[in-house]
């Protein structure tokens, strides 16, 4: 495509015509070479075939050296092509033979031998030029007369006008002869880029100087380069030079290039990827890069740019221990949660978190299947795998017996299973009951006895007995408000959403319970049975109820309160919101509802207004933007201090802020509003 001479120019300096450029006119190939050799172009373009090298039957015609020079290929006076002129440098290489028949030597085309010590040599040159994204090979015949043939000398050159190339692009060139004798000669070259596009830093900011005369239009994009697919625009518009653009250090990654071009017809792009090799851009390439669970085994990694990265599945014990590797490994098409990049750890996530809860103490048995139907578990622990059973003195080798009887009973969660082995999950809560109620049945002899004491001391049982009440109070403290989290199942993505909202609220002081966590408690006891204890329980405890709204609730609610009954079939069997709706109606309509409840919404998805006026009669508040009012009514009558309470917010809102994106933004769609550079918003 042309160029016009405003983007040549560019490229080539401020005053091109001092470098005086050689200006071919005309579409047309052509070639000449020095004075005199023979030579002729091939009318078209012929395969990059190599083929093998095959010995010289005599002295030949070869490559020695490659030259460039650039040159300008015009078709208008004002619309030109960078083009490349390559020059090749033949010799005569090898020895007159003494030929053993007259059908070998005396008029071979290829080897260019026509008499004996007498003779011109014929050569066919091949050139192979290649410069993303055009590949071309030309062939040229040179005769070379018998009285320029000098063993080891030159004979002279011939050059080719020309491969057209763009601004900026690297080129690479080959040169052989046909059948090849010797191995090819190569050359690469880097073409002039845009000397007047310059990258600056400046503090937290990147500034991107375009040096462009004020009467020159252009366009300028952003992008994210990618391996594969097409690339990811990210800001666009059309400008009029000199300008400053100015980027926020965390926006840039790797993959971000600059094109550039002049607002003219079938004008040529030129592309520039400064930040390659940033250390910024590939710390924030990761901090931005997020593990995302589709199914039970299979995840995906997002993140701008391609990483080359090793994936490896892991467990973690609750309490920050480091993450174990499994040993024997499992399938690497698994759920993998540890990502290494150049030997160091660089992403960790627990993918089941929001579909399981917290970190449990459970036990995870590993089950490894062999030949003839043999198998053997062992049960994963910071020391290694211990089998089962097992005299060893470890936990899960005390408990071996009690373990095997749940797998086998079915009281052990499967999370992995394939033709090599399988992986469960195995809960210890019993075993711990049992021993905290020995430490209770002892505490309560103690306490048996301690009465007697005072009984004998009653001068000193009213001290002791004040501060009996001040262990049970902050113990109580110490425990966290109940909260029972109900909504409506309208989709697995707000499924997860309201996953992550409950684990983001377990690191406070609060005790969250949500029907998400406890699937086989509620097919059970069936989801009205198990709200109904959930509900006695957490109100009896002094929690708080939270009612959390979408437009599944909402619909749900107006359908109850119209009709008194909801369509059957309309929600999961799973779904407590459903279940909830005919007891928690009856505190809305005899007004025991406030103090006890709470409801909240999501920002873009859901307006307070929209929530029936019924359970408005109740706090209802919008997140992530009203976080401090609503952890203060959650953790109310003991509300922390206002500066705590805006930390725990922002903690809360971080914790919250992937699930938002993955559900508002799924992945392969750039979020409304974000762009870098000034006036994103308002690109194209």
């Amino acid at each position: 495509m042309p160029v016009t001479w405003f983007l040549l120019s560019l490229a080539l300096g401020r005053s091109p015509i001092v470098l005086s450029l050689e200006r071919l006119v005309g579409p047309q190939d052509a070639t000449h070479c020095s004075p005199g050799l023979s030579c002729h172009l091939w009318d078209s373009d012929i395969l990059c075939l190599p083929g093998d090298i095959v010995p010289a039957p005599g002295p030949v015609l070869a490559p020695t050296h490659l030259q460039t020079e650039l040159v300008l290929r015009c078709r208008k006076e004002t619309y030109c092509d960078l083009c490349v002129r390559v020059a090749v440098h033949l010799a005569v290489h090898g020895h007159w033979e003494e030929p053993e028949d007259e059908e070998k030597f005396g008029g071979a085309a290829d080897s260019g031998v026509e008499e004996p010590r007498n003779a011109s040599l014929q050569a066919q040159v091949v050139l192979s030029f290649q410069a993303y994204p055009t590949a071309r090979c030309v062939l040229l015949e040179v005769q070379v007369p018998a009285a320029l043939v000098q063993f080891g000398q030159s004979v002279g050159s011939v050059v080719y006008d020309c491969f057209e190339a763009a601004l900026g692009s690297e080129v690479r060139i080959w040169s052989y002869t046909q059948p090849r004798y010797e191995k090819e000669l190569n050359l690469t070259q880097q073409l002039p880029a845009l000397p007047w596009l310059n990258v600056s830093a400046d503090g937290d900011n990147v500034h991107l100087v375009l040096n462009v005369s004020e009467e020159q239009h252009f366009g300028l994009s952003l992008y994210w380069n990618q391996v594969q697919g097409p690339p990811k625009p990210r800001w666009h518009k059309n400008l009029t030079g000199p300008q400053i653009i100015t980027l926020n250090h965390t926006d840039l990654v790797p993959c971000l290039c600059i094109q550039v071009w002049p607002l003219e017809p079938d004008s040529v792009r030129t592309n520039i990827c400064p930040f390659r090799e940033d250390p910024r851009a590939h710390q924030n390439l990761w901090r931005a890069a997020r593990l995302r669970l589709l199914t039970l085994q299979s995840w995906l990694l997002d993140a701008p740019c391609s990483l080359p990265a090793e994936a490896a599945l892991c467990w973690q014990a609750p309490g920050g221990d480091p993450c174990q590797p499994l040993v024997p490994p499992l399938s690497w098409e698994n759920v993998t949660v540890d990502v290494n990049s150049w030997e160091k750890l660089q992403l960790q996530e627990c993918l089941w978190a929001d579909s399981l809860g917290p970190l449990k103490d459970d036990v995870l048995l590993l089950e490894t299947r062999g030949p003839q139907d043999n198998r053997s578990l062992c049960a994963l622990e910071p020391s290694g795998c211990t089998s089962l059973p097992s005299k060893a003195s470890t936990r899960a080798a005390r408990l071996g017996e009690y373990l095997l009887q749940d797998l086998q009973s079915g009281q052990c969660l499967q999370l992995w299973d394939d033709d090599l082995g399988a992986l469960w999950a195995c809960p210890m809560d019993k075993y711990i009951h049992k021993r905290w109620a020995l430490l209770w049945l002892a505490c309560l002899l103690f306490a048996a006895a301690l009465s007697l004491i005072l009984l004998l001391k009653k001068d000193h049982a009213k001290g002791w007995l004040r501060l009996l009440k001040q262990d049970v109070r902050s113990g109580a403290a110490a425990r966290g408000r109940a909260a029972l989290l109900l909504y409506s199942a309208d989709d697995s993505g707000f499924e997860r959403l309201v996953g992550a909202l409950a684990s983001a609220l377990c690191q406070l002081p609060l005790r969250v319970a949500v029907d998400l966590w406890s699937r086989r408690e509620m097919s059970a006891q069936g989801p009205v049975a198990w709200f109904h204890a959930q509900r006695r329980q957490t109100l009896q405890e002094g929690g708080v109820v939270v009612l959390l709204f979408s437009p599944g609730a909402v619909a749900l609610c107006s359908e109850w309160l119209q009709d008194g009954v909801s369509a059957p079939g309309a929600h999961g069997p799973h779904d407590a919101f459903r279940a909830s709706l005919s007891c928690v109606l009856p505190d809305f309509l005899q007004g025991r509802a406030p103090g006890r409840y709470v409801g909240a919404c999501f920002d873009r998805l859901l307006h307070p207004d929209s929530v029936p006026a019924l359970f408005r009669t109740v706090p209802v508040f919008s997140l992530p933007s009203q976080l401090p009012d609503f952890l203060g009514a959650l953790q109310q009558p003991r509300a922390p201090r206002p500066g705590r309470l805006q930390e725990r917010a922002e903690q809360v809102s971080r914790a919250l802020q992937p699930a938002l994106d993955s559900y508002f933004h799924p992945p392969g769609t750039p979020a409304p509003g974000r762009g870098v550079g000034p006036g994103a918003g308002d690109g194209t």
